[in-house]
């Protein structure tokens, strides 16, 4: 295998699964696909100047320094306010932040919805945060790539319904030396030298449609806490038994019967949908859209007066059934994007950037968190079909992804209360995972 002649990880899936566990070589996967994103500019829907905090880098700070006097640089001066300094005195890692307007709105945005800044003095000009969103990077073995913030509309539009996603960054395939090494001598194993064999596996098992999308979600929570368990120096044997003896229970179906005993709940799955929805509303500004998407998703559950939690279950269950499921069942890409994006933005099943130095691996909990978040994605969609019924279309699908992951992505206590109340509610298992994203 060389980098001539690139593997292409979702041509055959077997393929996929044999060479993730008998080849000292794997693919470095990376999405290609942010690299195709454009501002539409006062074109889109929503503005991403409002509702979220902006960070200035001390070089672009000096850049206003020396701007001429006037309007623009006066209110820069305004609104452009330095964070405090560490206790020894140097300047933290965020130089300066925006003041944002009462309204949550950025000062410098015009009435078209266009920044005055970018407009006055160029791109040059803007914050690092402003640059780069909604692209979010990484730097993995000395490569960069590049992932999709779904709190902008057109990202999101670009992700979600992109028939082949990866097939826009095909051609960006490496081939990655590992050595499988077995336990040491704390019988521990460090997994950070598998990033990518591991980034391989979990994108494939994804994206295999052999299997019900709530299926693969459930076995990729199994794979997640086997390969802490691995990192722990419980399994007793390398990576590659652990690949190859999960690739086998995959490939044989020999995990189908105890995944269809776990039990659909409907009433505990609806009931963390709307306690999930709700955790930050009584504390953070909260954007009119997603304020919207509440309101539809209430409507589209049949919440109200006279309802009973019996009675949202059966518009629930009904709206599933009748919209929610035919529609994915004929685009079956859109959920899977959703998860093949998650993967690729958070780094998943690392809680960490490769390269720093590792700590004790807790890839249960990250399995956890985008379990949660994608349930709570899916049950709102579950409403939102139910109120639009038959017209339930697309739009409506990016509106209610884009709307939940600005509100929530921004705010980052959101994953630590998230996992809290998965705690607190007995919810931090798999059964209990289960249970969330099975209907």
């Amino acid at each position: 295998m060389n980098s001539s002649n690139p593997w292409n990880p979702f041509s055959d899936r077997l393929l996929l699964l044999s060479l993730a566990t008998t080849m000292p070589t794997t693919a470095m996967i990376q999405p290609d696909y942010a690299g195709q994103f454009q501002c539409i500019g006062s074109a889109c829907e929503d503005t991403c100047c409002a509702h979220w905090n902006v960070y200035f880098d001390e070089a672009t700070c000096r850049k206003y320094e020396g701007l001429e006097e006037g309007p623009l640089k006066a209110l820069i001066q305004i609104k452009v306010v330095a964070e405090p300094l560490e206790a020894d005195g140097r300047a933290g890692k965020q130089f300066a932040k925006l003041r944002m307007e009462g309204d949550g709105f950025c000062p410098f945005l015009s009435a078209e919805k266009l920044c005055a800044i970018q407009g006055e003095l160029g791109a040059d000009y803007l914050s690092v945060t402003c640059a780069t969103y909604p692209r979010i990077a990484h730097r993995i073995d000395g490569l960069a790539e590049q992932a999709l913030s779904l709190s902008c509309p057109e990202a999101a539009r670009l992700v979600l319904l992109t028939p082949e996603l990866l097939s826009l960054g095909a051609e960006r395939k490496y081939t990655f030396q590992w050595e499988d090494l077995e336990p040491g001598a704390t019988g521990s194993v460090q997994l950070i030298g598998y990033f990518w064999p591991i980034r391989a596996f979990v994108l494939a098992l994804l994206s295999d449609r052999a299997y019900a999308l709530w299926q693969r979600v459930f076995l990729l929570g199994v794979f997640t806490r086997r390969l802490e368990a691995l990192a722990r120096g419980e399994l007793g044997s390398g990576f590659s038994v652990l690949m190859r003896e999960f690739t086998q229970a995959v490939d044989s179906g020999l995990l189908r019967e105890s995944m269809e005993a776990m039990p659909a709940d409907l009433g505990l799955q609806l009931d963390l949908v709307m306690r999930l929805a709700g955790l930050r509303l009584p504390r953070t500004q909260v954007i009119p859209r997603f304020i919207e998407l509440l309101e539809v998703f209430t409507k589209g559950i049949g919440n109200g007066p006279g309802a009973t939690m019996e009675t949202l279950i059966v518009r629930y269950r009904e709206a599933y059934e009748r919209y929610y499921e035919p529609f994915f069942a004929k685009r079956p890409h859109i959920l899977e994007n959703l998860l093949l994006n998650t993967v690729f933005r958070t780094l998943f099943p690392f809680a960490h950037r490769p390269g720093e130095t590792e700590t004790a691996p807790e890839m249960a909990r990250e399995f956890a968190l985008l379990a949660t978040q994608f349930a709570l994605i899916k049950g709102l969609l579950i409403g939102v079909a139910g109120y639009y019924g038959e017209a339930f279309a697309e739009e409506h699908v990016v509106w209610a992804v884009q709307a939940t992951s600005k509100h929530f992505e921004h705010h980052p206590r959101f994953l630590g209360e998230t996992h809290a109340l998965l705690l607190a509610s007995g919810l931090d298992n798999m059964r209990g995972l289960t249970m969330l994203v099975r209907n």
